[in-house]
């Protein structure tokens, strides 16, 4: 027995007919519906515009306002998508959606951890944070500025024009350092002078230089200070420490460091002090009495003759 499968013409008909009627009855749903994702997309862009603006008035925070801004974009065209497919008699769909959203949520869970991770975290730093804009930090081996902070990542800019993006989670668990929070930093550097110098009035020089210094901060909070650090093999060496003004740490401070640096090494040859290099103590092992050692100086008939047998 031979069964027959092909289709019926008249069945086809019928039931393109039925989907079409269907279709065309569906048709001023489905316009509605695309009018409200439409205006949904209008408004969160509006609103979220609107909430970056006045949070960024109100409290001169661009990192959090920027981000609450993006939020209230995406939680309106999401609320907008679910309005439209229920508009267009798609009610099955959205709860479809709904459901297949929960159902798979614990797989996603497991499969999108760290985007989840890294999303929460966004949303906690955007509220309570260690940096804002423009701050320069460290946060782990990554040192720059931040540029931006978004869903899942923070933006730095590192002084040799590298952009990292750093997770969010990462900046959340890890130790965060900021140079630029109070404005403040207290740069260090060592300096020596001969053994038979005078170490106090070297250090009351030290002082004097820092103080003629306009970029070298110092106040109740900022003290400067020169301590004595180690007597090493040919010098005793201080150390000198000093506070600048880091809103621009990496250029400003250094500039400051550097004109500090020459001016204490200036004061210090004014005043009559020695610095002297590290002194090579040679000595002579074995049976050894003489060590075969001659020193040389050419006078200047000697070297007009040497100048003229080379040509």
């Amino acid at each position: 027995m031979q069964t027959n499968t092909t289709a019926n013409p008249e069945s086809i008909s019928e039931s393109f007919t039925n989907f079409s009627a269907k279709f065309i009855d569906q048709l001023p749903g489905i316009a509605i519906g695309i009018g409200i994702i439409i205006l949904g997309v209008l408004l969160g862009a509006v609103i979220g515009n609107f909430v970056r603006k006045r949070l960024s008035m109100r409290t001169n925070d661009p990192l959090m306002s920027r981000f609450l801004g993006k939020t209230i974009k995406v939680v309106f065209i999401i609320i907008s998508i679910m309005i439209a497919l229920n508009a267009a008699g798609l009610q099955g769909i959205a709860a479809g959606i709904l459901t297949a959203a929960g159902a798979s949520a614990v797989v996603l869970g497991f499969a999108f951890k760290d985007i989840g991770e890294n999303f929460i975290a966004g949303i906690i730093l955007s509220f309570n944070r260690p940096f804002d804009v423009d701050d320069t930090v460290e946060v782990g081996s990554n040192f720059g500025k931040v540029k931006a902070l978004e869903f899942r990542y923070t933006k730095l800019k590192t002084f040799d024009g590298k952009d990292v993006y750093i997770p969010n989670s990462d900046v959340l668990t890890q130790p965060v350092t900021n140079y630029t929070e109070d404005g403040f930093f207290r740069w260090s550097f060592i300096i020596g002078i001969a053994y038979e110098d005078n170490i106090e009035g070297a250090k009351q020089t030290v002082m004097d230089a820092l103080h003629n210094q306009p970029d070298v901060i110092e106040d109740e909070e900022h003290e400067n200070f020169v301590i004595e650090d180690e007597l090493a093999t040919s010098t005793v060496n201080l150390k000198v420490f000093f506070w600048v003004d880091t809103k621009d740490f990496r250029r400003m401070a250094l500039i400051t460091k550097g004109n500090v640096v020459r001016s204490v090494k200036e004061a210090l040859e004014d005043n009559g002090y020695y610095m002297p290099a590290d002194i090579q103590e040679i000595k002579l092992y074995g049976g050894e009495k003489d060590f075969p050692f001659r020193m040389v100086q050419d006078t200047a008939e000697e070297k007009n003759i040497k100048g003229k047998t080379k040509e």
